[in-house]
């Protein structure tokens, strides 16, 4: 299994809204690197869930359901989407200030690579940000 973080912007689309919907697929991503990302996710890995710009914190953990297809929302066939489905929201969300103060979270690509909308993560960062958030 892979995980991976996503981020959207809440007032674009918000943990809420993909709570409500209960499946949506993975859009509007344009740059090389995230679409990358994209194409690695597999059915069943596992995708935190981070609002950005407001919040900066991820808010829950969501499932890819499909995996990587023609993004519906371009006639541009480099861009691609994923369909992921939510599993399950954490307790209390964990903030990008907390992240960044955790000594086991020092090289997760958030902190990195702030701007990159898709990014892969290391089963141990995705264990302790769910410890984070759940603990």
């Amino acid at each position: 299994m892979n995980y991976f973080l996503v981020k959207s912007e809440p007032f674009k689309y918000s943990w809420q809204q993909f709570l409500k919907d209960k499946r949506t697929y993975w859009d509007g991503v344009r740059n090389y690197q995230a679409r990358n990302n994209l194409q690695a996710m597999k059915e069943g890995d596992l995708v935190l869930f981070y609002h950005s710009n407001e919040g900066k914190e991820v808010v829950g953990i969501a499932k890819v359901v499909k995996e990587a297809y023609q993004d519906p929302t371009t006639a541009d066939e480099r861009w691609v989407v994923v369909d992921l489905s939510p599993v399950e929201t954490l307790k209390k969300p964990v903030t990008l200030e907390a992240i960044k103060a955790d000594e086991q979270l020092q090289d997760v690509a958030l902190v990195r690579q702030g701007r990159l909308s898709v990014m892969p993560l290391t089963r141990a960062h995705f264990d302790r940000i769910i410890a984070l958030g759940n603990g």
